[in-house]
């Protein structure tokens, strides 16, 4: 059974070899396939090192310039320019009236009787403010009035007695010395009536001068007078009055300010703890500086409010025109010992400094009065944290 398994198998092998033709060529063409497999297969290797090693040097190579522009430090920076701004003067002053009126007594006074006006009342020009007693001045009158009528008497009887004598002396009876006499007596007794008169006229305006009145029309500001009280000509002012109730702001200004102020400028006043403003104008500017403070008085006139009252504080914004100079955020500006300045950008992106001077301050920003002119990149609000000299990366914000 050995032997013939064995058998079977040789002839199978046989026959397997016999099926099976290899000739050279065909050995041939596969190693050339393999070789051309291979050398295509090291071939896209190599091209694909080639590529890492070109990619890996140009991220490399770019590195550092993208590296050296993220190190600086972005900065916002603004272009002002130049701008109308509106000149707006801010002060504050003292509210006062205008006219303001004091009443006093305007004759030999005596004990006030009756007190006919209050503060806070408006009176018309004349009315009584206070009456004082008159009792004794009303007996004086009394008194020289009958004494006129005394005159007048006397008046006629010697113009009668002059008329007689001037019908006789024509027939001699009355000589022309006797008519002299008598017609000197009647015009005495004429001027003793005239003098009767005017001393009750005197009398009667002493009187009427024992009233308190009011000058002019106006507001009763004050009262210093209560009834029962002696007043005289050298008393204190009873009342004071402003004159058609108009008041004023005394603000004071720096003589600069001053000069370019005009009589009728537009004002806004607002009174100190007050929300509510009132619009005026200034109607007299003060000839004088101080010598002390360089300042003056401008005089804003307000009409009338109850808000407004005499004595008290209110801020002012005066509208003197326009000007126009660069505008910058309050951000921008800083200070030091030395002054005011501001961060710009220099060549080659270095932080420069520039000194400046503020013309004033609105609700739009400062307003720089010398040391710009507008077309510089000033840096908005990190200047504080730059050094001179520092390079940064400006980022330019646009203005609306």
């Amino acid at each position: 059974m050995m032997k013939a398994m064995n058998f079977e198998s040789t002839k199978w092998r046989r026959e397997a070899l016999d099926d099976v033709v290899v000739d050279e060529v065909t050995i041939v063409r596969r190693r050339r396939r393999k070789q051309i497999i291979i050398a295509l297969v090291v071939l896209g290797l190599l091209a694909v090192v080639a590529v890492f090693m070109m990619g890996g040097t140009g991220e490399k190579a770019a590195a550092p310039a993208g590296e050296q522009g993220q190190s600086l430090p972005a900065v916002t920076v603004i272009v002002p320019g130049r701008q109308d701004v509106p000149a707006v003067l801010s002060a504050t002053g003292s509210l006062a009236a205008r006219r303001d009126l004091p009443v006093g007594v305007p004759g030999e006074g005596g004990q006030v009787v009756r007190v006919l006006a209050e503060p806070g009342q408006w009176v018309r020009a004349g009315q009584t403010l206070a009456v004082i007693d008159r009792s004794v001045q009303s007996q004086e009158s009394a008194q020289l009035a009958a004494q006129i009528e005394v005159n007048r008497a006397d008046l006629r009887l010697a113009q009668n007695e002059l008329e007689r004598a001037q019908a006789l002396v024509s027939r001699g009876f009355i000589s022309q010395a006797d008519l002299d006499r008598k017609r000197a007596t009647r015009d005495g007794a004429a001027a003793r009536v005239r003098v009767a008169e005017a001393q009750l006229g005197a009398a009667r305006a002493r009187i009427g001068r024992l009233d308190v009145r009011a000058p002019a029309a106006g507001l009763v500001l004050d009262r210093n007078v209560e009834a029962g009280q002696v007043v005289g000509g050298g008393s204190p002012p009873l009342f004071r009055i402003a004159q058609g109730g108009e008041m004023e702001v005394l603000a004071r200004l720096p003589q600069t300010d001053l000069a370019r102020l005009s009589v009728g400028v537009p004002v806004t006043v607002t009174p100190v703890g007050s929300d509510q403003s009132y619009q005026g104008q200034v109607w007299q500017i003060s000839p004088v500086i101080d010598p002390q403070t360089r300042q003056g008085e401008a005089r804003v006139l307000v009409p009338y409010t109850r808000e407004l009252r005499p004595g008290g504080f209110a801020s002012v914004e005066i509208r003197a025109g326009s000007t126009t100079a660069p505008l910058l955020p309050e951000s921008a500006v800083l200070t030091d010992d030395t002054g005011s300045f501001v961060m710009i950008v220099g060549p080659n992106n270095t932080v420069q400094r520039r000194p400046v001077r503020i013309a004033r301050v609105t609700d739009r920003g400062v307003v720089i009065g010398e040391g710009l002119s507008g077309n510089e990149q000033v840096v908005e609000s990190a200047g504080a944290f730059l050094n001179v000299g520092e390079r940064i990366r400006p980022e330019r914000r646009v203005r609306r």
